[in-house]
Parts: C-alpha cells; structure tokens; sequence
C-alpha cells in the first residue's frame, strides 16, 4: 500500500544547459543562485502543502463515525482504520525500526505496511489515529523513494482511498492536486502497475490530460490522480470508452 514513487531524474537548468563556455563567472553565479532560489521556494510549498494535508484530513477523521471507520477503502482489505494508521506508521518509528520491521517481512515493503497498518489499527483508538495527523504534520519523513514530493502524494492518494468511496465532497486544493499531477510519469505508471497503452487521461475540471490513444478516460483531476496510482474508482466517478478499464465493479 505504499505510495512511493520513483522521483524522476533531475534536469539541469536552461540557464545552466546555455551558458557560453566564455561567460562571465558573475552571471554563472546569478543563474545558479536564481535556481538555487527557485528550488528552495518549491521545496517549502511543498513542506507547507503536506502539513496543510495532514491537518485538513486530521479534521475530516475527526468528525468519522464508528461505521465510517470500518468502511472500506480503494486499498483492498483495509479499512478506513487501517489506512490511517499507514499513514502515520512513519512517525511512529525510527528509521532503523522499519529497516527491522522490514526484515521481519522478508524484505517486502506491502507485507511489511499491511503488518503494521492492521497491529497500529489495533492498538489506537480512533481519536488517536486522527490526532497522529495533525500532531505531525511538520514531521519530515518521507517514502524510501520519491523525496518530498512523494511524501506529499502519499499522504493526499491515501486520504483519497478513503473520502472517494465514503462519497465525501472534493477537498484537494487545485493547486496540490495540480503539483501531483505533473509528476505523473510512464516510471510512476510502471511503480504502480498502471497500463495506458492506447489509453488518454483527460481531466474534466483542469486543462490535464496525459497518455495518447483512441480510448478516453476523463474525469475529475483527482478521480485521474487515483487512476495514476494504480487504483479503481467508485463506478460513475468516470467518463469515456476507456473508463471501464479503472472503475470498480
């Protein structure tokens, strides 16, 4: 159930890529430091959009019912309790805990995160597994992989697992969903198992789109986000000859 996917390689910037070999090392130092600045200013959106998630789901888990928590979610075999407690496995133990927890597993991340997601499930009680969201939102961890964009993507896929099916009303700002959207690529497809082969996203509330082919799946960006992800969709949260193809029986 982890959602971890593969940061795409780092592109040097246009500055850097241009530079005449003769140039002066003034304007080499300005170009790198107006990237340097740039990539800084992505790098605390991104921290202050996982925090806001963290807090805006905490909220939403709040005001669950005892029925919504065992309802189940877009994970297959979990629970809204279960999710939960994924997602703040994390904060909870160190980094050498989970490198045991790992081995207990033999070696297996998804055995090793459906583990402790049921035992955490167990062991806290609803008011606490809601309160580990906003009590760590400034918490830096992240997925093994992915760096802090993934972290963010866990956290908003995973808090889409559960609102979708519960029929909850769109929460994601157009902007985060935005950001996560345009790291989708065929490395995060092929981390996901997802197959577009002749198959194009076309979100119906944003100018996204991805994929080419003659089948057509088009829906909110955040119903296409889970798509990406590797999972089905409620039936009638998508559109088109293709939509078949990702929505739950």
């Amino acid at each position: 159930m982890e959602i971890a996917p593969q940061e795409p390689a780092p592109q040097e910037s246009t500055a850097q890529e241009t530079a005449p070999q003769n140039q002066d090392t003034g304007s080499q130092d300005t170009g790198s430091q107006e990237t340097g600045s740039q990539e800084t200013g992505r790098i605390g959106w991104i921290r202050e959009q996982i925090a806001a998630e963290r807090r805006e789901l905490a909220e939403v888990f709040a005001d669950f019912t005892p029925e919504q928590w065992n309802s189940p979610t877009l994970c297959g075999g979990w629970r809204v309790r279960e999710v939960a407690a994924h997602m703040g496995s994390g904060f909870r133990r160190s980094t050498a805990a989970m490198v045991l927890e790992l081995a207990r597993s033999g070696g297996h991340v998804h055995r090793m995160a459906d583990r402790l997601a049921r035992r955490d499930a167990a062991v806290f009680t609803e008011r606490e597994l809601a309160a580990a969201l906003a009590e760590h939102a400034d918490h830096p961890w992240r997925p093994p992989v992915g760096g802090r964009i993934a972290a963010l993507a866990h956290d908003a896929v995973h808090g889409l697992d559960i609102t979708v099916p519960l029929g909850l009303p769109p929460r994601l700002p157009t902007a985060r969903t935005a950001a996560l959207l345009a790291e989708v690529s065929a490395r995060t497809l092929r981390f996901f198992g997802v197959r577009l082969d002749g198959v194009r996203l076309r979100a119906s509330d944003t100018e996204w789109s991805y994929g080419k082919g003659p089948l057509l799946v088009e829906g909110r960006a955040e119903h296409l986000l889970l798509v990406a992800y590797g999972r089905r969709v409620p039936a009638g949260l998508l559109a088109g000859s293709g939509a078949a193809r990702f929505t739950r029986g």
